[in-house]
């Protein structure tokens, strides 16, 4: 068996978060991330029978959400009130790898948490959001909830509307378009670790990648580490340099029409009825 701490996607999950606490996301315990595993590492890494602890999965009951999709799948995931900036140094203890068990009303615990701790409060969340990426991307990995600066100060100032956040961020910055063409969706302040804002999320994420819990923060999701981490960092730099130039009368825009060639050239497919 070989040792975890080894392993690419481990190392990979430490820089990303070590990264995201750097950038500012990540204030003390704020925010979280999971990335499903395939069978074949979890078997390259850790003995599938051996269980360490069963956890309960807290904050979810059978008319919550339908988690059968999710029953033996296995996710490396940040634990609660875990700071991210310990994550790289000590992933033992602030990390787990956890399988949804049979029932679906328990994690069995493969590895990690050495302390006693337990899965971020926000996992339930994240469980939902993956089931709405894998029905339209099967390929899905990762989500990632963290707090970026910017995105949050947006909130204050832009009004909440979809489409009108999506393209203001859209104009902020040529390749913003290209690598979010499905757009940014915006929820109303919800009370966090809900069941009612975790529904909200995976709803909007069956659309978008990207969903911004307002005055909050923001979801992304992915197929990989990088993508979902620059998905997050896109739209952090479009924010600030909206921050930057909204209240300055800017006598330049990129525009509909040029947004549309840039869709054209690099053949994605923007969000219907977004661009006049």
């Amino acid at each position: 068996m070989k040792n975890i701490l080894e392993s690419r996607f481990l190392q990979e999950f430490c820089l990303t978060a070590d990264n995201m606490y750097r950038l500012g996301w990540d204030e003390r315990n704020g925010g979280n991330i999971s990335l499903l595993l395939n069978d074949d590492e979890v078997k390259e890494y850790l003995d599938p029978r051996s269980v360490k602890r069963v956890i309960p999965l807290m904050g979810v009951h059978a008319v919550d959400f339908d988690i059968t999709p999710l029953i033996g799948k296995c996710f490396l995931v940040t634990g609660t009130g875990k700071y991210f900036k310990n994550v790289r140094r000590e992933p033992e203890i602030n990390l787990g790898v956890v399988r949804v068990g049979e029932g679906g009303k328990s994690l069995d615990l493969l590895w990690g948490f050495e302390d006693g701790g337990r899965p971020t409060s926000e996992f339930p969340a994240h469980m939902m959001s993956h089931i709405a990426r894998l029905s339209v991307d099967p390929e899905n990995r990762v989500v990632m909830h963290c707090h970026p600066t910017y995105t949050l100060a947006m909130n204050f100032v832009h009004e909440l509307d979809e489409k009108s956040f999506t393209k203001d961020l859209w104009r902020m910055c040529t390749e913003c378009v290209v690598v979010f063409p499905d757009g940014v969706a915006v929820l109303p302040w919800m009370l966090c670790g809900t069941t009612e804002i975790g529904k909200a999320t995976a709803e909007k994420m069956k659309e978008s990648r990207l969903v911004v819990w307002a005055m909050h923060g923001i979801y992304g999701a992915g197929r990989n580490l990088d993508e979902t981490f620059g998905l997050i960092e896109t739209v952090e730099k479009a924010a600030q340099i909206y921050m930057l130039t909204f209240d300055k009368k800017p006598v330049n825009t990129i525009t509909d029409q040029a947004m549309k060639q840039l869709a054209d050239l690099f053949g994605v497919k923007v969000k219907d009825g977004y661009l006049d």
